[in-house]
């Protein structure tokens, strides 16, 4: 058997994510970053625990100049090609021993651009900072990790840069962030499992409003100076719709939520385990309501392969009917007979959301159909099956991995149906479902 940690997790459509041969238990992230000139310097310590005995293993890092790593608190060698940083201790770690990386590392980050339809994601400088947005791939453009949603872990990050600016990073402020000699050091913990392409550090010129939502959730939102103007309203509508989805999908799974708009023209918000993000634009409700959605939703429970990216983004979407519904506005038959309507030859029919495709991960189908798909099983199984449904699957996968079969097995336990038929036509047959 082989002791040399595989430089993939195991995941065919992206079989150089993630790592094989360990898992990562808790990252503490130390980072200096000056936008002026945009170097970064950084050490990540790395907790994990070995899955086979290991001579060898690999992280995953794009770019930067690495001066020294450290396991269990001895030197270490290491090789670099692309994207894989190979680990290799003094001593060989034996199976299922819980050991310790130090990685000191520098140099300027590089967002990724062009290899998905999200456009640019990972660490993207700004004129006054940095916008933090990693989904799928993009964590390790500003430190070393396991960068696969199957591997979830705990967060410390302790991030200094120039005086003046703010720092926004997962989970709750310690303390209060400390200055000296010109620079400001923020400390935030994300005590909840993280899947790594969640993690963030956006940073910049912002102003805040905190507080807590009408339930006792503490709530944070944050907006660049030009967007001054919709700080109430991203705090307010926050705060409300964290509550609505916390009596929908069962209780908050974190200690705090939020939102951030950055003065980055991204394109796109993405749901940073509780501070989502908005890039370059003010959300409407359906927008932060299907973020927020996703703190259950791919937070919480997050997928082990991205082939089954839909059970995060089809019921997110579905979440935005779901608000529409309770606001009056239209209810989730009615969107749902008006995406229905689309020709038969529509490219949503010829696109299967049950198998997301790696180079058109966030095609329209895996959001919009996936959501049809939720409603046409809501149809199916009726209101009370349905609701009770979204809950149990909240609370039997809290803060771990799901899958398509697991989902599709709970539904039919809980409303006495079998419905492969419906599953089929809807996530798996590349045509406009007529029978379900």
């Amino acid at each position: 058997m082989s002791k040399v940690g595989a430089p993939g997790i195991g995941d065919p459509d992206f079989p150089t994510d993630g790592n094989g041969g360990y898992d990562v238990d808790h990252y503490r992230l130390k980072i200096d970053y000056d936008p002026a000139t945009k170097h970064f310097s950084g050490v990540a310590g790395i907790e994990a625990k070995a899955t086979q005995d290991l001579t060898r293993f690999n992280l995953d890092l794009s770019g930067f100049k690495v001066d020294k790593i450290t396991v269990d608190g001895g030197s270490a060698t290491f090789e670099r090609a692309k994207d894989e940083l190979t680990v290799i201790p003094a001593k060989p770690i034996q199976d299922k021993a819980k050991f310790t990386v130090e990685v000191a590392y520098a140099g300027e980050p590089k967002p990724i651009t062009g290899s998905s339809n999200l456009g640019t994601y990972g660490f993207i400088p700004t004129k006054d900072g940095a916008f933090v947005t990693g989904e799928p791939n993009g964590a390790k453009t500003w430190f070393p990790n396991n960068d696969h949603p199957a591997d979830k872990a705990l967060y410390d990050f302790e991030i200094t840069v120039p005086e003046g600016l703010t720092v926004l990073a997962n989970g709750e402020l310690v303390g209060q962030p400390s200055t000296s000699e010109g620079k400001t050091t923020f400390v935030w913990r994300e005590s909840h499992p993280m899947v790594s392409y969640l993690a963030t550090m956006t940073l910049g010129k912002f102003e805040l409003r905190q507080g807590k939502t009408g339930a006792g959730i503490k709530n944070l939102a944050a907006v660049d100076p030009r967007y001054r103007g919709s700080l109430d309203s991203l705090y307010t509508l926050t705060g409300k719709i964290t509550d609505y989805w916390s009596t929908v999908f069962g209780p908050y799974p974190f200690s705090s939520t939020g939102g951030v708009i950055d003065d980055f023209s991204a394109g796109y918000a993405l749901e940073n385990q509780t501070k989502p993000m908005y890039g370059g634009f003010i959300p409407k409700e359906d927008t932060i309501s299907h973020e927020l959605a996703h703190q259950w939703f791919g937070d919480s429970l997050s997928i082990k392969r991205w082939k089954d990216l839909w059970l995060n983004e089809g019921f997110a979407t579905y979440a935005e009917w779901l608000w529409s519904e309770h606001q009056g506005t239209a209810t989730a038959e009615r969107t749902f007979r008006t995406q229905y309507a689309a020709a038969a030859d529509a490219p949503i029919w010829k696109y299967p959301p049950g198998r997301a495709k790696p180079d058109d991960l966030f095609n329209n189908s895996v959001y919009t159909r996936g959501g049809m798909t939720l409603h046409a099983l809501r149809q199916r199984i009726g209101d009370q099956a349905f609701f009770k449904l979204l809950k149990t699957w909240n609370t039997e996968h809290k803060y771990g991995h799901v899958t398509t079969d697991e989902f599709i097995a709970l539904a039919e336990k809980i409303s006495g149906k079998q419905l492969g038929t419906l599953f089929d036509a809807w996530l798996f047959t590349p045509k406009k479902p007529t029978t379900w």
